[in-house]
């Protein structure tokens, strides 16, 4: 059994842990390992990509869509309580808890890009944008501070905003909604990078001048 433990762990809400605990029992009693559960959210993600892709023509997946976005979410959080749960948290195992969120990320908003429901440049910067996030974020951790979490625009956000501009599109009929969920997304990002490099910055002069942050 590995001793590991991961330097930084995303905040979760308690109530949305909650209802992961029985699924952490089942995962744990039938070693089920945690990598199999982060590439299962890839699973869900390419769904809700192909639901967004087919969506102009079969517009009810618009409200399918959002729900396998919160699946990957759900998953992207499994994982990481099994790998703890079961005493397997490694550091490969932080890199296969990290890298599968990213190609979701890109899965996700490429379905929305070519829906025909929106501009797709818009929904490809979207999906740079939460790239940009996640990637800074993790800059402080490199670098030997703090992992940034911070921001408007973190990864659960962003499927929220995308969820109201789907469900807008199904209930309005309008597909311009697409496009103003993507502005957002992509306004809130830039956001979320910039307080986060602030943030980094900061600890790293506090660390040089060896004031704790």
């Amino acid at each position: 059994m590995s001793t590991y433990q991961p330097a930084w762990r995303r905040p979760i809400a308690n109530a949305f842990r909650v209802t992961a605990r029985g699924a952490v029992r089942f995962c744990v009693r039938r070693r089920i390992h945690p990598d199999v559960i982060s590439y299962l959210s890839i699973v869900a993600s390419a769904v809700a990509a192909l639901a967004f892709w087919r969506s102009s023509s079969t517009r009810w997946l618009l409200l399918v869509a959002p729900v396998f976005c919160y699946v990957r979410l759900w998953l992207n959080m499994l994982d990481g309580m099994v790998a703890i749960a079961s005493q397997q948290a490694t550091a490969r195992g932080e890199i296969l808890n990290d890298l599968p969120d990213r190609v979701s990320d890109v899965l996700i908003f490429a379905g929305v890009a070519h829906s025909g429901l929106g501009t797709p440049w818009l929904g490809y910067w979207a999906a740079i944008c939460a790239l940009l996030t996640a990637y800074v974020g993790t800059l402080g951790q490199a670098v030997g501070v703090q992992r940034e979490f911070s921001g408007v625009m973190t990864k659960p956000w962003r499927m929220v905003v995308l969820h109201a501009g789907a469900w807008g599109v199904f209930a309005t009929g309008r597909a311009a909604i697409v496009d103003w969920t993507c502005l957002v997304i992509i306004a809130g990002c830039l956001q979320t990078i910039g307080l986060r490099l602030r943030r980094i910055l900061d600890a790293l002069d506090a660390k040089a001048e060896g004031v704790a942050p």
